[in-house]
């Protein structure tokens, strides 16, 4: 057994019932670095196209934004949830996009809205929005494009 299981086992026994509880929140928690990855990947990618190899920054954030798509499908796919299967991996793939997609105008919709109706200040109305995104994204990917 490898050191990770022995490790669980270990927390398991001492103490069944919350180790049970935190099943979830480990679950919710990868996704959150998993997304945070490719966030970061995004940003790094952008600011290297841009500032080092000269490209317009348009063109770089296209293929930063690609680049970071793969990653976040394939951590989200194979490590947070866990998912190994190869057989769906193109509507996997496709409906993924369709998701980034949908959640990109509603993140716009909702920052049009925080800003400039509500009063909101960008940042915070950024981090309501992407609280949102990321809940409801959870979501959508557990329960439909990853569900076993």
């Amino acid at each position: 057994m490898p050191i990770y299981g022995k490790i669980k086992n270990f927390f398991y026994s001492l103490c069944p019932g919350w180790c049970g509880k935190f099943g979830g929140v480990k679950l919710f928690v990868k996704y959150v670095i998993a997304g945070g990855t490719a966030a970061v990947t995004d940003l790094v990618l952008l600011y290297v196209f841009t500032d080092i190899l000269h490209l317009w920054y348009l063109f770089s954030a296209i293929i930063a934004f690609i680049i970071a798509f793969f990653v976040s499908f394939y951590l989200q796919k194979f490590w947070t949830f866990r998912d190994n299967s190869r057989d769906r991996i193109y509507a996997q793939a496709s409906l993924y996009f369709l998701a980034g997609l949908m959640n990109l105008a509603i993140n716009t919709g909702g920052m049009y809205l925080l800003v400039d109706k509500l009063g909101v200040i960008y940042l915070g109305a950024q981090i309501i929005m992407g609280a949102l995104i990321a809940a409801t994204s959870f979501l959508i990917y557990k329960f439909i494009i990853f569900k076993k």
